[in-house]
């Protein structure tokens, strides 16, 4: 069995978009039966800038357009997580023990009716828009200080 201190970290990237309320969005994961939510995040690919990265994933999972988000901020440095022991090796077919994440903030330029989950290759189920000071409640339990500190990395842009 291979140990988890052994094992990398996934390039990733997680997005924060707000909405003119100061509101962020979450949606509920399709493969995932939990209540939970989660912001859109997605892994960057080989020679992908982040920041591009960002704007690829959130088109990917909520149908949003690049024109339709301004650039707020970039986290200043990574954040990582470890997934537990028991997910190890079902998710990313075992070959990482977590996720390392460059978070970017986003403004929503458009309207509720431009987010269109049913995409091309689908990940969540529902969503919605949430007072940024519940996301650690609705998260699922092992990226809770993850989202506390990614709040905290973007504090100076929240209402």
């Amino acid at each position: 069995m291979t140990d988890l201190a052994d094992l990398p970290y996934r390039p990733c990237v997680g997005i924060m978009l707000l909405n003119d309320e100061g509101k962020v969005f979450v949606g509920q994961r399709l493969d995932n039966t939990l209540e939970a939510w989660q912001m859109p995040q997605g892994g960057i690919d080989p020679g992908e800038e982040p920041a591009a990265t960002a704007v690829r994933e959130l088109w990917e999972e909520t149908g949003i357009a690049p024109e339709q988000v301004n650039l707020i901020a970039e986290a200043p440095q990574e954040f990582r997580y470890d997934l537990p022991p028991e997910l190890v090796g079902k998710v990313w077919k075992g070959k990482y023990r977590g996720q390392v994440q460059r978070w970017f903030l986003f403004r929503f330029l458009g309207n509720d009716a431009d987010i269109r989950i049913e995409t091309e290759h689908p990940e969540f189920r529902a969503w919605k828009w949430a007072v940024p000071s519940e996301l650690p409640a609705i998260i699922v339990p092992f990226k809770r200080s993850l989202y506390e500190e990614v709040l905290a990395a973007f504090s100076a842009h929240l209402d």
